[in-house]
């Protein structure tokens, strides 16, 4: 895929409505200027997320509320093209990415506050950037989310085959946590291979059999995976979910329960890319796909396990 020769106007995938796959369409909107401590990136690839199914379809509404139509996705890699007023922490032609802290990634062109970015390290192309700045923040802070992790500590993370869990197992383990984790029959020793002490075939087996005197769980899930986690939590124990909005009111008396909301850490994510870049880390590319197919992506990211991040490459 070309960017558009118009100077005022680009592609973008956007929602006029909520609703299914067909929801999200590609559509022709006004090219955005850098406003003030914005730049203007040129957006190379975008990473796709479970979040942008989640607002298509209106589940997240009172969490996020939107005026439509709204474009989606919330985080890219891309190249400086212009700066607006005192934006001073990059030139034009720079290498970035990071989060948006909001939508609008899915786009040719997106001006974002330049404090919401990084320079991309040497070591990583565009396509694999833009898989880290979402995903690698937001396993970190929901693994601290309850509090300081200790070595011994007995951790549980369903879906630790995706793109959040796939990080949170690796933090987990380097804090020294006995690390349960919940995946597919196809992804199992890809969890071990990220250091899991026991890895749960979720499709064969149940999770309660398993895992007991849980000191956290994090649920990358939802569903009925959360209301069934209770019973393998100390009575001290916490659960951060990130696919239950409704996570307080499904606790049970007694219980902590917390809901977790991604916050965009610059300093962090510079640490955490560098660590990526360097090989220290590992970030996993389940899938790449053109600009043309984000709308099924984000639907397959919907219906479909996966290990890791799936990325829209805007040259294909």
């Amino acid at each position: 895929m070309t960017t558009t020769l118009n100077n005022d106007t680009q592609r973008a995938v956007l929602i006029r409505a909520y609703g299914g796959a067909a929801a999200a369409e590609i559509a022709d909107i006004a090219r955005p200027t850098a406003g003030q401590g914005q730049v203007l990136v040129r957006v190379r690839a975008a990473g796709v997320n479970g979040i942008d199914w989640k607002i298509r379809e209106g589940f997240v509404r009172d969490a996020f509320p939107l005026q439509l139509p709204a474009v989606l996705g919330i985080e890219l890699a891309g190249v400086v093209e212009a700066l607006g007023p005192d934006a001073s922490r990059f030139r034009v032609g720079d290498r970035v990415m990071g989060p948006l802290g909001g939508l609008g990634a899915y786009a040719e062109f997106v001006a974002v506050d330049e404090a919401k970015l990084v320079r991309t390290p040497q070591g990583l192309d565009d396509v694999h950037a833009a898989a880290i700045p979402v995903a690698s923040v937001a396993a970190w802070q929901s693994l601290h989310h309850a509090g300081p992790i200790a070595a011994g500590q007995r951790i549980l993370i369903h879906g630790a085959a995706g793109g959040l869990g796939g990080y949170a197992v690796q933090y987990a383990k380097q804090a020294g946590a006995e690390v349960f984790a919940t995946a597919s029959t196809a992804h199992l020793d890809y969890v071990r291979s990220l250091g899991a002490d026991h890895v749960i075939d979720y499709r064969t087996e149940r999770f309660e059999s398993v895992a007991r005197d849980i000191d956290l769980v994090l649920d990358y899930v939802g569903g009925e995976v959360l209301d069934r986690s209770w019973q393998v939590l100390k009575k001290d124990g916490a659960i951060v979910g990130t696919s239950s909005p409704d996570i307080l009111a499904r606790t049970p008396s007694g219980r902590r329960g917390l809901w977790f909301m991604n916050k965009p850490d610059t300093a962090l994510l510079e640490r955490l890319a560098a660590e990526i870049a360097q090989g220290t880390l590992i970030s996993k590319l389940d899938e790449v796909v053109g600009f043309g197919d984000i709308p099924a992506a984000i639907e397959r990211n919907r219906t479909d396990p996966r290990i890791g991040k799936v990325v829209a490459d805007f040259s294909r």
